[in-house]
């Protein structure tokens, strides 16, 4: 039976189908070759969709207009080329860069000219999503495109497991059974969907035909039936975590690897049955790659009173009492907690989400009071730094060098070690250079995927000038002031 049900699905060459960056991503996607080698007769892929139905690397959620994108920007480029420029997006970004990318990988672009069944542009947008753990983007994304692909299915799949609503997604598999991804993920949804003798018969059969690893089967048998387990050993941690595997362990109660799991695994944690200190800790990590918004951020610290002291509840403590003070409108009180909250959100890795949801909140306090640095730096990370910069007159030179950045510009006297490249960024034309020669090519798509990539706290400075250049030869002036600011205050 279990022979028989691999041999439908329909399956992706190792030619065909990208091998995905995540590695925790389904085997059938993530391994196309091993698939294939369990399967006798491969069949090719088929798309499902319409006749007349746009490509999916056309798909998306978000007009380009709306962002200042033009609808061609992967004109002139090879599908493959964008969809490794998309994986080459590094996991350090600055905030900056990162919400840019979120714009691109959402936006419905017009696709590339070689555009094929295969939506490489698509999955590998997809794919980034996942990385970054924004899965209700890439959950959104998949739906509206629609998972009839088996690699689009099998991510589907894998969102829908992580984020709680594994249901519908088995309800799909059970009514078109060739779209299961892997063997397990067959057993798992006939068992939710409440056929637990079919799910136990399919396991015994492929167990007795060698097609389930027996690690895998012994998750598998211990999720369907756990009781004659009672009392044995927990499995051993698996140096590969895929969703499905991490879903049947938390239901068995079996230890989480020891190891730092991919952000999309934190959703889990966001239920509102976790305990406080797991949800909120996982939701830092989401904002930190803007997976989550910032304000869902600071509602879960505004959640309960801190548990303890230290580490984590002394950065939710110090957000409390400033949220407290502006709530009641203490202006003293403000000033006080200001500082205290900005270092302990600076230090965890979490200015940009609490400077964009405080900063607004902050017009009434004194621009000259004793909490002057602490009210200039938030105000400059906040949704309007050019608007803010108006707002204070320089006192030091540290402070007009700030300034100058969130207007577009350096003062010539500054003397950050960055200056100098951080001018040449905000005032002149790019150099010749790859970004030069990707917009003399028409490649203006990859030029930006690159510019992007550029913009870390820690990459080379000619390199970051450069596409910070880049980005005001492009009409996005402000993003190239947000980056200049992020990777002064950001890298201290």
């Amino acid at each position: 039976m279990g022979a028989v049900l691999l041999a439908v699905a329909p399956v992706a060459t190792a030619q065909e189908a990208p091998l995905s960056a995540i590695d925790w991503l389904s085997e059938a996607v993530a391994d196309p070759v091993a698939r294939q080698a369990e399967t006798p007769a491969p069949i090719e892929p088929v798309d499902a969709r319409p006749i007349g139905a746009p490509p999916r690397d056309a798909a998306g959620l978000i007009a380009p207009a709306a962002h200042g994108l033009p609808t061609d920007l992967w004109q002139g480029s090879s599908s493959r080329a964008i969809a490794a420029a998309i994986a080459a997006q590094p996991d350090n970004q600055l905030p900056a860069a990162r919400a840019r990318l979120y714009n691109l990988l959402l936006a419905e672009l017009d696709p590339p000219a070689d555009t094929s069944p295969e939506d490489r542009v698509f999955l590998a947008r997809i794919d980034k999503l996942l990385a970054f753990g924004a899965l209700d983007r890439a959950e959104a994304l998949l739906e509206q495109a629609g998972p009839d692909t088996p690699a689009a299915f099998a991510r589907w799949l894998d969102v829908s497991l992580l984020t709680g609503y594994e249901d519908r997604a088995c309800a799909a598999m059970l009514a078109a059974p060739q779209m299961a991804p892997t063997l397990p993920a067959r057993i798992f949804c006939l068992a939710r969907g409440g056929d637990w003798a079919a799910a136990a018969l399919l396991l015994d059969t492929a167990a007795a035909l060698g097609e389930i690893a027996p690690d895998e089967a012994d998750l598998v048998a211990r999720f369907l039936d756990p009781e004659p387990f009672a009392g044995e050993p927990d499995l051993p941690a698996p140096e590969r975590l895929t969703p499905l595997a991490f879903k049947m362990r938390e239901a068995t109660a079996q230890p989480r690897p020891a190891r730092t799991l991919a952000p999309a695994f934190a959703w889990a944690d966001l239920s509102p049955f976790s305990p406080w200190r797991s949800q909120l800790l996982a939701a830092e990590r989401l904002a930190r790659t803007g997976a989550v918004t910032p304000g869902r951020l600071m509602a879960l610290y505004a959640g309960h009173r801190p548990a303890a002291s230290g580490g984590l509840w002394d950065r939710v403590a110090a957000v409390q009492a400033l949220d407290v003070a502006l709530l009641a409108g203490d202006i003293a009180a403000v000033e006080a907690a200001l500082p205290r909250a900005w270092q302990a959100m600076l230090g965890a890795g979490l200015a940009v989400p609490f400077a964009r949801h405080v900063a607004p909140r902050l017009g009434a306090v004194p621009a000259d009071g004793p909490a002057r640095t602490a009210l200039i730096e938030v105000t400059l990370l906040g949704p309007d730094p050019e608007a803010a910069a108006s707002r204070f007159t320089p006192r030091t030179p540290g402070e007009a060098f700030l300034l100058g950045l969130a207007a577009g510009r350096v003062p010539n006297a500054a003397t950050h070690p960055l200056a100098p490249s951080l001018a040449a960024g905000l005032a002149g034309a790019p150099p010749p250079g790859a970004l030069a020669r990707m917009m003399g090519e028409g490649r203006a798509g990859e030029a930006l995927l690159a510019a992007l990539a550029r913009l870390t706290p820690s990459s080379d400075p000619a390199a970051f000038a450069e596409a910070l250049a880049h980005l005001r030869q492009v009409g996005d002036p402000m993003l190239a002031r947000r980056a200049a600011l992020e990777r002064v205050l950001l890298s201290r």
